[in-house]
């Protein structure tokens, strides 16, 4: 992905490489404010490219160091968001080897692999929901991961303003609403400074991002009949891909023996997860994009999944 992707296929990755180059007025107006993963690859693209045609002299200079850049960072954010998927299990009564194995599952996604391997923010923004689910299945010491989920969910994307009422919600065991409140607004805060200062780099009106943030809402009818069609359904499926079939084979396996049901194996999963599957359908339906955001779901899946293997004993002995 990495090596092969064409880029004159998305204007996305183009964006980014361009704000990661200093050039915000080539940017779009979606992704302008979105400067984290630029930054930050920018600041490593530095010491690799004199390295770079040293390893690699048969790629022209150019983009590919900075392209490396946002591999390095991307695999970095997308390490971190699933550690706090193996933890969440965890705290869900899953066993060490189940957790692994439902983290390991996830990060085969296609979605992982473009999250990873492109000049994107995605993995910024996976890691912001993965660390406030981590603080809601936590709970009593999770509140540093809802101060990081807050503080850099507004800089990560616009959207994120859809996931905060689920995190003050369900976070309040993990952090009290008055402590969530000021490292909200520390957090939006920072993307007040960071829109003036990039509007006043190219002339931008600042009313120009809340229009476009309307027009996100033309896409909830197509949608809509995206998702209604065989190549929505098949693009929904393949998030996970075949791991989506465990969790409902799971519930299956779990139907009356001997007249008695047996004691859910999900018996920890609930509102918290259902508030997810909420907020991603909101971002799926304003963005167009169903399987892109569809991997959101993805620290909720993994205790599905990681709570399916350490009990699969139990549902298919008889």
């Amino acid at each position: 992905m990495y090596v092969h992707y064409d880029f004159s296929h998305s204007s996305d990755t183009r964006s980014y490489l361009h704000m990661a180059a200093g050039r915000f007025d080539s940017a779009r107006v979606t992704h302008r404010y979105r400067v984290l993963v630029p930054t930050a690859a920018a600041a490593v693209a530095v010491p690799v490219a004199k390295l770079y045609a040293r390893v690699w002299p048969q790629r022209p200079a150019g983009l590919w160091p900075l392209r490396f850049a946002f591999y390095l960072v991307n695999c970095l954010l997308l390490a971190a968001a699933a550690a706090c998927w193996f933890n969440a299990a965890r705290y869900s009564g899953a066993a060490p080897e189940a957790a692994l194995l439902g983290m390991l599952a996830l990060l085969t996604s296609r979605w992982a692999v473009y999250g990873a391997g492109l000049p994107l923010t995605d993995s910024l923004y996976l890691l912001v929901v993965s660390l406030g689910y981590y603080a809601i299945r936590r709970k009593l010491g999770g509140g540093w991961a809802l101060v990081l989920a807050l503080l850099l969910g507004p800089l990560a994307k616009e959207s994120f303003v859809f996931v905060v009422p689920w995190l003050l919600w369900f976070g309040r065991p993990a952090l009290s609403w008055p402590k969530q409140l000021i490292a909200l607004l520390l957090g939006v805060g920072a993307l007040f400074v960071v829109h003036r200062w990039v509007d006043a780099q190219i002339g931008a009106a600042t009313n120009q991002a809340v229009s476009n943030a309307f027009e996100h809402f033309q896409n909830v009818s197509y949608s809509i009949r995206r998702a209604a069609s065989p190549k929505g359904l098949g693009e929904l499926l393949s998030v996970f891909g075949f791991f989506t079939l465990i969790p409902a084979l799971a519930l299956w396996l779990q139907k009356p023996r001997q007249g008695k049901w047996q004691p859910s194996i999900f018996a920890h999963i609930g509102p918290p997860e259902t508030g997810l599957a909420a907020v991603v359908a909101v971002h799926m339906l304003l963005s167009g994009d169903l399987g892109r955001m569809g991997y959101l779901f993805a620290p909720a899946f993994c205790v599905l999944l990681a709570l399916c293997f350490t009990h699969w004993r139990r549902l298919t002995v008889r």
